[in-house]
């Protein structure tokens, strides 16, 4: 089994077409979504709908949850998730709040976003000195506490990992399809980066029983997507989205 394995659209159109073509000459059987699929600044709606006409198996976010637990306080000091609201219908807001956090796919692959617990905890890295640090073995499997799958998919650091644990598991994070560097304030200021504006996925192919894990980049028109982002206030994710950096 081929598994192509997408995480953080964050409403980056550009970048999942891109995904999309690179995956229609893989032959790929299963597609999975790890979530963050609508909120950003450049084309939710649009995003959504690209979604709909392809099958994938998805699991949500802790920014799709933003976009549908928003408070009007929160949608008037926030102009990005406003922009997002006014872009999205309801159908769209609908299919964000069915979708589930984790998911178990025939007792042989786990889904999360972040970890097990939260969508707000990165499983792979540790941020506290400002930067993604790989964890210990012993912090994961802690993470991971009850999830007995041999394969885990997360996302949410938007940094691609393949990790193997001694207990026999293999913890893959696809990095991010529509967002390579942002900022972050919450637990404790950091920056992730990819260090390249490139779209990021991974192929999962199981062979034999061994799981062999591809990491790919691809181009696209990265500045069209930063020139969305600008001209929708947020000129710190044009930043991100040209340079695959926290900052020029």
């Amino acid at each position: 089994m081929r598994i192509a394995v997408l995480s953080d659209i964050h409403s980056n159109i550009f970048a999942l077409e891109a995904v999309l073509a690179d995956l229609a000459g893989r032959n790929i059987d299963l597609k999975i979504n790890l979530g963050d699929i609508l909120y950003g600044p450049i084309a939710p709606q649009q995003t959504y709908e690209l979604l709909m006409r392809h099958s994938f198996i998805t699991i949500r976010g802790n920014q799709d949850r933003q976009i549908y637990e928003a408070s009007e306080g929160e949608l008037a000091e926030n102009p990005t998730l406003a922009f997002i609201h006014k872009q999205l219908t309801q159908a769209a807001i609908n299919w964000l709040k069915q979708l589930p956090a984790n998911l178990n796919i025939d007792n042989k692959i786990f889904l999360c976003h972040g970890s097990a617990q939260s969508d707000l905890i990165y499983l792979l890295e540790n941020i506290k000195n400002g930067s993604p640090e790989l964890r210990q073995q012993n912090e994961i499997k802690a993470l991971l506490s009850g999830v007995e799958q041999a394969l885990v998919l997360c996302g949410h650091s938007h940094i691609a990992r393949s990790v193997a644990l001694n207990n026999e598991q293999l913890v893959v994070n696809p990095g991010s399809v529509g967002l390579p560097a942002y900022t972050d304030l919450e637990p404790v200021a950091h920056a992730m980066q990819s260090g390249s504006a490139h779209a990021s996925y991974a192929i999962v192919d199981n062979k034999l029983g061994q799981y062999c894990v591809e990491h790919i980049k691809v181009s696209y028109d990265h500045q069209r997507a930063a020139a969305c982002a600008a001209a929708n206030g947020r000129d710190d994710w044009a930043v991100w989205l040209s340079s695959g950096r926290s900052q020029l």
